[in-house]
């Protein structure tokens, strides 16, 4: 039987890991087996400069963490090797990088994952991996607000360029 200390220690880690799981817009779970230290070192940086937290995690205490944080779907993949990538800012930043890295190794694999609070497949985080990022979506919509405002003031630039125009012609016929 453990100490009371040891479960003192384990309950505070699934609390913490179940408040990083509830306060992060989404999440990934990873199948590391088989990379060497020096690509889980340079993964690791790749993620932190993105915002993303990486850590190994337990199975028996993240089965734990992802009830609380109330993500019952995921523990059905806590099995074997596990590490979770979290990002509270960007939703497809974790997505989009273990993607490519799981594309490029095979025995890197993902798992499962969750947005806002819903668990998805690795298929969905694959697919969530395809959409560009959240400045480049912000962007996309600003350009697709100022379409119409800048057709608008062609139309009616174009309707008094033609104004003028009779305008000159009715000018130059009266002035002959």
């Amino acid at each position: 039987m453990p100490s009371e200390k040891i479960l003192n220690q384990k309950k505070q880690i699934v609390a913490k890991l179940a408040q990083t799981l509830g306060s992060s817009s989404a999440g990934v779970i990873v199948d590391y087996k088989g990379i060497s230290v020096a690509e889980d070192t340079k993964l690791r940086a790749e993620l932190r400069g993105a915002g993303v937290q990486y850590s190994v995690v337990k199975n028996s205490l993240a089965r734990l963490a992802v009830k609380d944080a109330g993500l019952e779907g995921l523990v059905e993949v806590l099995q074997g090797t596990t590490a979770l990538a979290v990002s509270k800012d960007d939703p497809v930043a974790p997505a989009r990088i273990l993607s490519a890295y799981a594309s490029k190794n095979k025995n890197f694999s993902i798992k499962a994952g969750f947005v806002e609070g819903r668990p998805i497949s690795a298929d969905e985080v694959k697919a969530l991996a395809k959409l560009p990022s959240k400045e480049e979506l912000i962007a996309r919509a600003l350009a697709g607000f100022n379409a119409p405002v800048t057709g608008f003031v062609n139309v009616l630039s174009a309707n008094l360029r033609g104004l003028v125009v009779a305008l000159n012609a009715i000018a130059e016929k009266k002035g002959a």
